[in-house]
């Protein structure tokens, strides 16, 4: 595989067009707006610079970076020569659905079609299309030029040739691939996702507050940050869809999402994104402050 196109230019969808082209990839980075495709290139080229600046690249390394990436507003111009197409759209399953079957029309019956989506099933993408035995999970891991991990998700009709292929595919990148079958959450928000709506429960429930909730399992179970600052970067609107992807998958009560998670995302208190959610984001310091709805 030579040509790779990219649906969606935001944090995801620029991260998987910037490792796809420091790899030697040529990539179609597409979205409907041009406005976001700018914002896109710039975020890659600071992200390259950062590199520079660490001595992990050099300035001809970032260059050719970029000048392996093209833009298009038009998906049907941009995927046409693909071999490769990783979807990194909104995660919503019907916008989801409708950018496959466009792009089972749009590109050559050889392309490989594969979703970045962190909990939509992979068999009911496929499904969209006249090519199942060609679409797979591609689950890159957020900050995309950093972590290693890309989960690789073999849908019901995924073929093990297409599997085998983009195993090696994510380690051409760098990455070290793991394959899951297509089962809600998969693994890696199957196993996140309860524990983050746990410790929402428990703060819900009065156990403890935030800082202490995040600083127990930081220091006693050494993760790098606590769950409730990593909702708040996930997005807590992201957090509540995946948490319903899980109980409506699975029927099992103990995937229900805390009342306290749907009450933030109905009143728009989404983390990072919002500017507020269990911490506050706009308070110009470096020093992590709890949202004052959590302080006495």
């Amino acid at each position: 595989m030579k040509n790779i196109s990219v649906i969606g230019s935001g944090t995801m969808g620029n991260g998987i067009a910037h490792v796809f082209a420091q790899s030697g990839f040529k990539v179609n980075l597409i979205d409907v707006s041009a406005e976001a495709l700018d914002r896109a290139m710039k975020t890659i080229e600071k992200n390259l610079d950062r590199m520079v600046a660490k001595e992990k690249i050099d300035e001809a390394a970032k260059a050719n970076t970029l000048a392996n990436i093209s833009t298009f507003t038009d998906m049907k111009a941009g995927v046409a020569d693909a071999d490769l197409v990783v979807e990194a759209a909104t995660e919503n399953v019907t916008i989801k659905l409708k950018i496959f079957t466009d792009l089972d029309q749009f590109t050559k019956p050889s392309c490989i079609l594969a979703s970045n989506t962190s909990s939509i099933p992979i068999t009911k993408i496929g499904a969209a299309t006249k090519r199942p035995d060609k679409v797979i999970g591609m689950h890159f891991m957020n900050p995309v030029p950093v972590m290693r991990l890309v989960e690789v998700i073999r849908g019901y009709a995924t073929s093990s040739e297409v599997t085998s292929l983009i195993m090696e595919t994510s380690k051409k990148l760098g990455k070290v691939p793991v394959e899951v079958n297509d089962y809600p959450g998969f693994i890696a928000n199957r196993i996140l996702m309860p524990m983050i709506n746990e410790a929402i429960i428990s703060l819900f429930e009065g156990v403890a507050g935030v800082e202490e909730i995040d600083t127990v399992m930081k220091l006693g179970m050494a993760h790098p940050m606590g769950p409730l600052q990593l909702a708040d970067f996930i997005g807590l609107d992201v957090c509540l869809s995946i948490m319903n992807v899980l109980y409506e998958g699975f029927g099992n009560p103990k995937y229900a999402p805390c009342p306290l998670l749907v009450n933030m995302v109905t009143a728009g208190y989404l983390g990072v994104k919002s500017g507020e959610g269990f911490y506050s984001w706009n308070h110009g310091t470096k020093d992590l402050v709890v949202s004052k709805q959590f302080t006495k």
